[in-house]
């Protein structure tokens, strides 16, 4: 296998413009992510994938800076832009993560990898049926199923969200759902970073785990700071996942 991590990543956010390149923990929001996958031992590489606008430019840039590698393609056919970027690095599987989930835990990425690499499957993911929270979002697919993706898929959704047309797809696709290994259901926690409140909490956060290196704190970091401070969820407990609201 040559697992790599494929960061979306772009400026034009609707509810947070920018957000990628907040400053978060000492670096970035995408610097988290960057400096937390690179702690994942499944990984052979982590690749910041973008678009060709211009307004992008800043993420290549700050790609570069963090010493990674970048790609960059069509602004709205992000299932594309994945399936050029995996090829141009020979990423087979390829581990998708979004720049939105700068707490991503490590510990979570190697543990759906290699429920992907032992379950005989061409996608395998932890947000199917949810039990972790939202923005510790691992997927894992084969380079040959997102080709498949990308030829047959004909919905717009599927095109900008890359994998829908996979698990849409059971009959096609052999899928592999991951859950929480100790039977934990914390689906309603939310870890994202999609508008201001969010970005309140992940400071929060982070803010609530001095003692840990920030590159270091994981799920059980975090889940100790809830339960000291229980305020800290309610700091965009409100907030809704975009197109979910009501």
């Amino acid at each position: 296998m040559n697992a790599i991590a494929v960061v979306q990543a772009r400026m034009g956010s609707t509810r947070l413009p920018g957000k990628v390149l907040l400053p978060l923990a000492g670096t970035t929001v995408l610097g988290c992510v960057v400096e937390r996958l690179s702690r994942c031992g499944s990984l052979r590489g982590i690749v910041v994938a973008t678009s060709e606008l211009a307004q992008d430019d800043p993420v290549v840039e700050e790609a570069e800076r963090l010493g990674v590698r970048s790609a960059r393609g069509d602004a709205d056919d992000v299932l594309a832009r994945y399936c050029d970027a995996a090829r141009a690095f020979g990423a087979d599987p390829v581990v998708r993560i979004t720049s939105d989930c700068p707490l991503i835990d490590p510990g979570v990425v190697d543990a759906v990898v290699a429920a992907f690499a032992a379950g005989d499957c061409d996608y395998a993911s932890n947000t199917i049926d949810r039990t972790y929270p939202r923005g510790l979002d691992v997927e894992v697919a084969s380079f040959a199923a997102l080709e498949r993706a990308r030829r047959d898929a004909s919905d717009g959704y599927e095109r900008e969200h890359v994998t829908p047309h996979l698990y849409r797809h059971p009959e096609s696709f052999r899928i592999r759902s991951y859950r929480d290994p100790e039977g934990a259901d914390r689906s309603a926690l939310r870890w994202t970073l999609d508008s201001p409140e969010d970005y309140a909490f992940v400071r929060a956060a982070y803010a609530a785990c001095p003692h840990v290196k920030p590159g270091d704190v994981r799920t059980a970091d975090l889940l100790a700071a809830l339960a000291r401070s229980p305020g800290l969820a309610a700091i965009n407990a409100d907030v809704r996942q975009k197109g979910e609201e009501s």
